[in-house]
């Protein structure tokens, strides 16, 4: 496994290249908002990485409150964290390109309001397996990160189901793309994927190797603290023993 992360890492970088290339220069020029529609091939791209990743989190988490396996629970909070960046991102390029497009930097719109919705419940999410040291912790993390789960269906068909300023999905929703724009837009799709996966991996072999560590350092102090109380109990002089 230690092999291939840098097999990964090296196609990652190779991927984000070619994908940049052909968003920047290769992919024509939109009609109606110029370059400003470029920002598409990673907008979207990281829109579908973030949800992949709370994917995990909510297979990880329904699988840790089944089986209690501590490394399932770290995968869950990996991709919890790794998630979360992607849907910063989104958050971020969506009002980027709202602006010169819709004339305002956001507006509650059914799409961006469960979109901001659902990062916030999952750093909800982070901040309850950041800052409670109780032995639930998992276990109230998982239910969250279900609870929150039940949002991306709603932002995913959102669109469809309700009236939005947001634009109409191009592929399965019967729009179309420039063959070159479509080549640009998968190319991303493939390079982002596997930018939140990389990251992802190595997040979780870092959270493995801190709960180790906090595991030997636990049994550590046990083991500090048994012979101490045993001297301790020797030293004590018997009730009844001259002083």
């Amino acid at each position: 496994m230690k092999k291939a992360f840098p097999i990964l890492a090296f196609l990652t970088a190779l991927l984000l290249a070619c994908g940049t290339y052909q968003a920047l220069v290769v992919a024509p020029t939109e009609r109606t908002m110029g370059d400003l529609q470029r920002i598409f091939y990673y907008h979207a791209p990281c829109a579908w990485t973030a949800g992949c990743l709370f994917f995990v989190n909510l297979v990880a988490s329904i699988a840790y409150l089944l089986r209690k396996n501590p490394r399932v629970d770290a995968l869950a909070v990996s991709s919890a964290e790794v998630g979360v960046v992607f849907c910063a991102i989104v958050l971020v390029t969506g009002p980027i390109w709202a602006r010169p497009a819709w004339g305002i930097w956001w507006t509650w719109d059914i799409r961006l309001t469960t979109t901001l919705v659902l990062w916030l419940i999952y750093v909800s999410y982070l901040v309850l397996r950041h800052f409670s040291d109780s032995a639930q912790t998992a276990k109230l993390a998982a239910v969250l990160a279900i609870f929150g789960a039940l949002d991306m269906p709603l932002v995913y068909f959102s669109i469809w189901f309700f009236r939005t300023q947001h634009p109409q999905p191009v592929i399965g929703g019967g729009g179309s793309l420039d063959p070159r724009m479509l080549r640009a837009f998968l190319i991303n799709l493939l390079a982002f994927s596997c930018l939140g996966a990389m990251v992802c991996w190595a997040r979780y072999r870092l959270e493995i190797v801190k709960r180790e560590v906090e595991e030997a350092e636990a049994l550590e102090s046990l083991l500090e603290v048994g012979p101490s109380a045993a001297v301790s109990k020797a030293k004590t002089p018997l009730r009844g023993e001259a002083q």
